[in-house]
C-alpha cells in the first residue's frame, strides 16, 4: 500500500504523534480546563493551537511527515470531538507531508465500527488513537473488541497512549482522568485476543516502562513510539532496547504541538544510539509499519 505522494526519499523522519487540537471553526480537542492543565505540565503555556494547514506547512518545511489525530472522549468528558471527516480530509490537502488517523470512542459501540469501516474505505484514514485514561475506558475491556476487530480487518493501526498523562494534572481529581487505565499490560491482553493487528504503545510508559518493554519484545506487531518526553529523559532501559532488542520496533514522535520535532530532534542527537539504529527509529519503522514501504 504505497503512497506516492509522499516521497520517501526526501523525508528526513516521519513523526507519528501529532495532535490536531482546533477544527476549522475554533473548536477545541479538549475542554479549556483540560488543555491548561496539559499546558502547565509541558510547560507550554500560550502555545499557539496551529490549523492542520499550518501544521502539514511546519513539517513540509522541515523535510518531514506527520500522522495527524485527536481523540474522540465524549462519553467520558461531554467535550464534542473534532471530526474525523475533518482532519482527513484537510490531511488529503497535503499528502506530501500529512497521514491522517482517526479516533473513535469506544463507547460508540457499533456506531463506532461503522464509522471506522467508512473513514478507512472512504476517507483514506490510515490507522487509530486511542486515549484510555481521557476515554475512561480499559483497553481490554470487551466493549472494545468489536472496534479492534474492525481495525485489524482494515490492516492499519491502533495507537495507544500509554502512561501518565499531562492532560488533567494538577485539576482536583486530575479532572476525573485515571491512569490506571493506561497500563500496557492492558494492552497485552489486546495484543493476544487480536494477533494481527498493530499496535503502537505511545509514549515513554511512565511508571510502566518495563511492561511496555516486556509487551513490545514478547508481542510481534507491538510499537513504541517515543513521543511525549525529550529524548534527555528517557530511560536507560528504553533507550538499551531501542539499540537492540526493539531497533525495528520503535518510532520517532514528539506529541507536537507541546514537544516541537526541532526540540525533540536536537536532544535525540545527543542521545546514544547507533548509527544504523537512527534511521530506523526516525523514518524506516515507520514507513513500514504504515505500510508505506514493503522492502
Amino acid at each position: 500500500m504505497g503512497d506516492l505522494a509522499l516521497d520517501l526519499d526526501r523525508l528526513i523522519a516521519i513523526d507519528v504523534h501529532t495532535h490536531a487540537e482546533v477544527s476549522k471553526d475554533g473548536h477545541g480537542a479538549l475542554s479549556p480546563e483540560l488543555f491548561g492543565a496539559s499546558e502547565t505540565y509541558f510547560k507550554a503555556h500560550g502555545h499557539r493551537q496551529p490549523t492542520i494547514d499550518e501544521m502539514a506547512a511546519h513539517y513540509r518545511e522541515r523535510r518531514m511527515a506527520a500522522v495527524v489525530f485527536t481523540v474522540d472522549a465524549e462519553h467520558a468528558t461531554g467535550h464534542p470531538r473534532i471530526s474525523n471527516e475533518e482532519i482527513a480530509e484537510s490531511c488529503a490537502a497535503h499528502v506530501d507531508a500529512l497521514i491522517p488517523f482517526a479516533s473513535i470512542d469506544p463507547h460508540k459501540g457499533r456506531a463506532g465500527v461503522r464509522e471506522a469501516r467508512r473513514l478507512v474505505e472512504e476517507h483514506g484514514v490510515r490507522g487509530f488513537k486511542f486515549h484510555p485514561s481521557i476515554q475512561a475506558f480499559s483497553p481490554n475491556d470487551p466493549l472494545a473488541y468489536p472496534l479492534y476487530e474492525a481495525i485489524e480487518e482494515l490492516g492499519v493501526p491502533a495507537l495507544f497512549h500509554t502512561g501518565q498523562t499531562g492532560i488533567g494534572a494538577g485539576v482536583p481529581g486530575g479532572g476525573g482522568i485515571r491512569l490506571k487505565y493506561s497500563n500496557p499490560m492492558l494492552i497485552d491482553d489486546v495484543a493476544v485476543d487480536f494477533p494481527q493487528l498493530r499496535i503502537i504503545l505511545a509514549h515513554p510508559s511512565f511508571p510502566w516502562q518495563d511492561e511496555a518493554l516486556a509487551v513490545a519484545t514478547h508481542k510481534p506487531h507491538v510499537y513504541i513510539d517515543l513521543s511525549g518526553w525529550s529524548p534527555k529523559y528517557f530511560p536507560p532501559q528504553l533507550v538499551r532496547y531501542a539499540n537492540t532488542l526493539l531497533k525495528d520496533k520503535v518510532l520517532f514522535g514528539s506529541d507536537y504541538p507541546v514537544i516541537t520535532p526541532d526540540r525533540w530532534l536536537a536532544d535525540f542527537e545527543k542521545l546514544d544510539i547507533k548509527p544504523e539504529v537512527r534511521p530506523k527509529i526516525l523514518k524506516e519503522n515507520a514507513a513500514r509499519l504504515l505500510g508505506l514501504l514493503t522492502d
